[in-house]
C-alpha cells in the first residue's frame, strides 16, 4: 500500500500525530548522537542517505544500482540524519520480507532506535512509522482483523458505479481547463481526480469533499499550517464517521462500521486515512506517469491507438519501471538474523524497496524490460499486506486515463520531454508537472470506454472488464 505521501516527508501523515500521537516516539533532548552498537553505520558501511532535495525520480534508479553493486540485495540507507535503516533490493527478499511476518513485524513499536529513544518527537519519518491503530501497523490476528473489514468494504463497490464517477469527475475537470487549450495535467487532473473520487467513496458529500481534499493537501505540504490542517481532516473524518453511525449509507465509510469485525470509530478513522493516503498520491502518480509515457513513447502510443495494446497494458508498464511508490517503510526484524548477506539485528528497520525490486536483473528477462502482460511487479507490496485497494485504483487510473484521451485525441506535451521533472521524493514517483497543449476537445457525449452511463447490474470493483486478466 502507498501514501498520499507529501514530496517532502514520506507521508501524507504530516501533523496527524497531533490527534493521535505516536507511541514511543523519544523526545529531541533525548535522542543520542551516535549510531548504536549493531547499526549499518558501526558494520563498517556508510549508509547512503535517502533524503535531501537531490533524490527524484531521475536519481533514484541510479542510487538502487549503485546500493546493489555495493552490497547487494540489502543495503545500509539513512532515511534522516542519525536514523539508519536497511533497504531491500532484492526481489526475492523483498517477497521474503513481506511475506514472513514471524521475522518482520508490522509494527513500528518493535523500532530498536526508537526504544533506545534515538528517533526525535518531530523526525519527519516519525510521520509514517509511528504507531495508529491501522492495518497497516498491525500483524496477524489484528492486522486480518482489520483487513478483512476494510477489503469487504473496497469490494462491494459497484465497478459500473465508481467507473462513472470517475468519469464524470474526469469531464468536469477537463472542462474546467478545456478553453485554455492547454493545461498542467498534474495539478489540473491528476492531483485533483483521485481524491474527490475517494471522497465520494466514503459517502462525503460535495461540499465536505472539497474540505477534506484541502485539508489532506495541507497536511502532505508539509508546511506551517499542516498541523492545523491535519486536525481539520481528523475533524471532518469523525464527524463522517459519527453521521453514518446515526444514518449509514451505500457507502465505504457505512460498510467498513456495520462490519463484523467490530472496528471502533477511532480504528475505522485511521483505517479510512490509511485508506485516503494510499488512494490519493499513488493514484495521482500513476494517472500522470502513464499520460507522460504515452505522450512520449509514439510507438507505445501507436500500438494503443491501433488496439495491439490496451491501457491496462500501459498501466502496468508504468508500475514496472516507474512505481507510483518507490520505497515504502516499513518492516521491523523479530529476532537476530542473516539477511540479504547482512546480518540484521532485532528490531532493526527494513525498507521495502519496490521500485528497486522491479528492476532486479535477477528476476528480468535478459533484456532487462518487463513482459506485457506480465503483473508480478510488486508495486502493490507483497505478502498479507498487499494493497486491498489495488483494484479500485486500477479502474481509477484506467478511466482517467481512457477519459481524457477519448476528449482531448490531439493532446501533446507543451515542452520538450527532457524539461520534464520528477518531484523530489525517496518515497514517491511523481512528476513535478505535465504541461501539454490541444485544439478543441471532444464533447463529453458518449463513455470512451464504452460502458453504460448508469449502473445496472452490481459489478465488484475488482471484476476485470479490460480483458487482460492476471496472468499469474
Amino acid at each position: 500500500m502507498t501514501s498520499s505521501f507529501g514530496e517532502s516527508s514520506p507521508s501524507g501523515f504530516s501533523g496527524f500525530s497531533d490527534f493521535s500521537d505516536p507511541a514511543g516516539a523519544a523526545h529531541p533532548e533525548h535522542a543520542s548522537a551516535g549510531p548504536p552498537p549493531g547499526c549499518p553505520a558501526h558494520q563498517g558501511r556508510r549508509p547512503a542517505p535517502l533524503y535531501g532535495p537531490d533524490l527524484d525520480g531521475d536519481g533514484l534508479p541510479a542510487l538502487y544500482e549503485r546500493l546493489r553493486a555495493e552490497h547487494g540485495p540489502v543495503a545500509p540507507v539513512a532515511l534522516a540524519p542519525g536514523v539508519h535503516a536497511w533497504l531491500v533490493l532484492g526481489y526475492r527478499e523483498l517477497l521474503r520480507l513481506a511475506r514472513e511476518e514471524q521475522d518482520f513485524s508490522h509494527d513500528p513499536r518493535r523500532w530498536n532506535l526508537l526504544r533506545e529513544g534515538r528517533v526525535p518527537a518531530d523526525s519527519p519519518i516519525m510521520a509514517f512509522v509511528g504507531w495508529r491503530p491501522a492495518l497497516m501497523f498491525a500483524d496477524g490476528r489484528q492486522h486480518r482483523r482489520m483487513r478483512a473489514a476494510v477489503a469487504d468494504a473496497l469490494a462491494q463497490v459497484n465497478g459500473h458505479e465508481l467507473r462513472r464517477m470517475v468519469r464524470t469527475t474526469a469531464e468536469h475537470l477537463i472542462e474546467s481547463f478545456a478553453s485554455r487549450r492547454e493545461a498542467d495535467l498534474v495539478p489540473h487532473y491528476a492531483h485533483k481526480l483521485p481524491i474527490r473520487v475517494i471522497a465520494q467513496m466514503l459517502g462525503v458529500d460535495d461540499r465536505t469533499g472539497l474540505q477534506l481534499a484541502e485539508a489532506i493537501a495541507g497536511t502532505a505540504a508539509a508546511s506551517a499550517d499542516s498541523a492545523n490542517a491535519s486536525r481539520r481532516m481528523g475533524q471532518i473524518l469523525m464527524a463522517l464517521i459519527q453521521e453514518k453511525r446515526r444514518q449509514p449509507g451505500d457507502d465505504v465509510t457505512s460498510r467498513l462500521l456495520a462490519h463484523p469485525a467490530g472496528l471502533g470509530d477511532e480504528e475505522v478513522l485511521h483505517n479510512i486515512v490509511v485508506m485516503i493516503v494510499a488512494g490519493n498520491q499513488t493514484t495521482k502518480n500513476w494517472i500522470a506517469t502513464t499520460l507522460r509515457v504515452l505522450l512520449t513513447d509514439p510507438a507505445l502510443r501507436s500500438s494503443l491507438t491501433g488496439g495491439h495494446l490496451t491501457v491496462d497494458d500501459a498501466l502496468d508498464l508504468v508500475l514496472w519501471r516507474f512505481p507510483p511508490t518507490q520505497n515504502f517503510p516499513a518492516r521491523y526484524a523479530t529476532r537476530d538474523l542473516r539477511f540479504g548477506g547482512q546480518d540484521i539485528r532485532a528490531g532493526d528497520m527494513l525498507v521495502l524497496g519496490l521500485a528497486a525490486a522491479n528492476t532486479d536483473p535477477e528476476v528480468l528477462p535478459e533484456d532487462g524490460r518487463p513482459v506485457t502482460g506480465n503483473r508480478a511487479h510488486v508495486a502493490f507490496s507483497a505478502g498479507p499486506h498487499t494493497c486491498p485497494a489495488q483494484d479500485p485504483a486500477r479502474l481509477i487510473a484506467r478511466t482517467a486515463v481512457d477519459t481524457i484521451r477519448h476528449h482531448l485525441p490531439d493532446m501533446e506535451l507543451a515542452v520538450p520531454e527532457e524539461q520534464l521533472a520528477w518531484a523530489s521524493s525517496p518515497w514517491t514517483k511523481g512528476l513535478a508537472a505535465l504541461p501539454v497543449r490541444f485544439t478543441t476537445p471532444r464533447p463529453s457525449d458518449a463513455s470512451p470506454t464504452g460502458a453504460p452511463t448508469s449502473a445496472t447490474a452490481h459489478t465488484p470493483a475488482h471484476a476485470d472488464t479490460s480483458g487482460s486478466g492476471d496472468p499469474r
